[in-house]
């Protein structure tokens, strides 16, 4: 992978996800069909898109005859402070938004078939590369995009929320395959049906998930009378864009209530949300933000850190931040007395891990109390080294520490751990730890390390120091699939490339006949390459039989549905 500064600063647990761009695996028919797309969406979407669309399109230059290819497009992107990296369909959400917070876009590599042109369940490089890249040239937008990926990475998953990921990856992978037999499909969707309805009360992540939805992928802005389209999913799809904006579609104000409504990826979506602008958006995602345990920490955070039954971070007032699988958590009177994690868990400052307290010396879990000592006008992790020397809290020193919530420490000062002039952590020998009767450490466990602080600032998924504490994104198990075209779908495409080189050498229009007849005799069903001789013969002015012949055979096309209809029509207005 050819990489560049932005890329430089990925770290090591998101490269696992990141793939080669298969650019060599993409048909004459994936360029053909990337080609119809984009010239439909320039067409379009100058009228009905927001002005950072086009601005976008031309300042990433993102080809419109060719699908781009991801080298190219990460030159271009560095200069407005992004990259791109191709990645196998979908990736789990936490690591998605990871990767938004460096400012890297995750392109699926795959491209849609061309049955599902208008609209695919899938990511594929027309929604990245197409929907997302072009927007972010916007430098509000993509300020606010990052921004979420900064907030997304720190929601709370449930286990509920990964079984939902692996059904929606699942059903992509299955219906991006033209190949699939229609049982395996219906078999795809039941099984997300059934994982849906019984999900339980929304995560943190499901909830940013939906507003993410409803803004990043399918977002409206401006004049609720007359707006104007910014959501990838929409930018990307030449079907919902269109649909979008009929009457029949409820337009909504967005707030943070728009993290409520769920979506369903298979349906064209019966209401959108509209924001004025691209500052107001973040302004939302400020007042979502506080609603989540990354700002609002405490006995709120530690039970979402709980209930996710993953690895999370408690950020202590004194800046300590306790990373591992929080499971118990006790209070007096609603005040947070005591925290407790289980297994492998490290201390860290400011994001990074602190000396001698990896997850190997921690490896059983780790337990410290919260709040402040009793007596002491001054929170303890406040204490300068004069005045912890004044009330005796010196090296080799007994000390019996009795905190407001009734958890009383009592053990010998081994050492203390000072971080930008704030105690952060003092650990002690012999040591005894009770809370309402209850002993939460002894004596013959070893020393006990007590966590300094005397609130929960920050609660948030994930470790503070990922490397560290050894976090990895294994590769999904479940590929994409590779499509292993038969001889008929070869020689199709062949045709395709065959047109490609007519139109791109502006010569040999004479084969157009002989690959016409081929084309109609043995692939009856295919109508973008018929589009695109007749587009070559309309650019040529040739007014003959075959033109004619040609034009007959897409109209008859027409009767097979609204939606071919619509594709053909629309084919018929880029050279008219």
């Amino acid at each position: 992978m050819e990489t560049n500064p932005i890329l430089d600063r990925l770290p090591r647990h998101l490269m696992s996800l990141v793939i080669d761009q298969p650019y060599n695996e993409y048909t004459p028919q994936d360029h053909a069909l990337w080609r119809y797309v984009m010239r439909q969406n320039v067409r379009y979407l100058g009228k009905v898109a927001h002005g950072a669309y086009l601005d976008g399109l031309r300042k990433t230059g993102i080809s419109i005859e060719k699908i781009p290819n991801m080298y190219g497009m990460n030159r271009i992107l560095k200069d407005i402070g992004w990259a791109a990296v191709a990645v196998d369909g979908f990736v789990p959400p936490s690591a998605f938004m990871a990767f938004q917070a460096y400012n890297v876009l995750v392109i699926a590599a795959d491209i849609r078939p061309i049955d599902q042109i208008g609209y695919t369940p899938a990511p594929d490089i027309i929604h990245e590369a197409a929907g997302h890249a072009p927007i972010i040239a916007d430098p509000d937008y993509a300020d606010f995009l990052r921004r979420f990926g900064e907030i997304g990475s720190k929601a709370f998953l449930s286990p509920q929320d990964y079984s939902l990921y692996e059904a929606i990856r699942h059903l992509s992978i299955v219906k991006a395959d033209p190949y699939s037999d229609p049982g395996t499909i219906r078999e795809a969707e039941k099984r997300l049906s059934d994982i849906s309805n019984n999900m339980g009360d929304p995560s943190e992540l499901a909830r940013i998930r939906n507003l993410h939805w409803w803004t990043v992928e399918y977002g409206l802005i401006g004049d609720p009378g007359d707006p104007k389209i910014y959501g990838a999913g929409l930018l990307s799809s030449i079907a919902e864009s269109f649909h979008c904006l009929q009457p029949s579609v409820k337009k909504i104000p967005l707030t943070i209530d728009a993290a409520r409504y769920n979506y369903d990826i298979t349906e064209p979506q019966p209401q959108l949300f509209i924001t004025p602008d691209f500052e107001s958006l973040n302004r939302v995602l400020d007042e979502f933000a506080n609603t989540l345990a990354m700002r609002r920490g405490g006995f709120y955070g530690l039970t979402q850190a709980i209930r996710s039954g993953n690895t999370g971070t408690a950020v202590y007032n004194s800046g300590l931040e306790v990373s591992g699988n929080f499971t118990q958590v006790f209070e007096k009177s609603g005040d947070l007395a005591y925290l407790k994690t289980t297994g492998p868990t490290n201390l860290n400052y400011a994001g990074k891990e602190l000396p001698g307290h990896n997850t190997q010396y921690h490896l059983h879990g780790f337990g410290s109390p919260v709040g402040k000592v009793r007596n002491l006008s001054v929170p303890l992790e406040d204490f300068t080294e004069e005045e912890l020397d004044q009330i005796g809290l010196t090296n080799d020193e007994l000390v019996n520490l009795q905190f407001e919530s009734g958890v009383t420490v009592t053990g010998k000062v081994l050492s203390k751990t000072i971080c930008d002039g704030h105690l952060v952590l003092i650990s002690l020998t012999g040591c005894l730890v009770t809370f309402e009767g209850k002993i939460l450490f002894e004596p013959a466990w070893g020393t006990f390390d007590m966590a300094v602080g005397s609130s929960i600032m920050s609660v948030y998924a994930g470790p503070a120091d990922p490397d560290a504490f050894g976090v990895s994104y294994p590769a999904p198990a479940e590929k994409t699939h590779k499509i292993h075209h038969d001889e008929k779908a070869r020689k199709l495409h062949s045709l395709y490339q065959q047109v490609r080189d007519i139109r791109e050498q502006n010569c040999s229009f004479a084969l157009l006949p002989s690959l016409w007849q081929e084309l109609h005799r043995d692939h009856p069903d295919d109508w973008l390459c018929a589009l695109e001789m007749l587009e070559l013969l309309k650019e040529k002015q040739i007014e003959d039989p075959l033109t004619s012949e040609i034009i007959h055979f897409l109209q008859s096309k027409r009767s097979e549905g609204e939606s071919m209809a619509k594709l053909i029509d629309d084919g018929f207005i880029m050279f008219s």
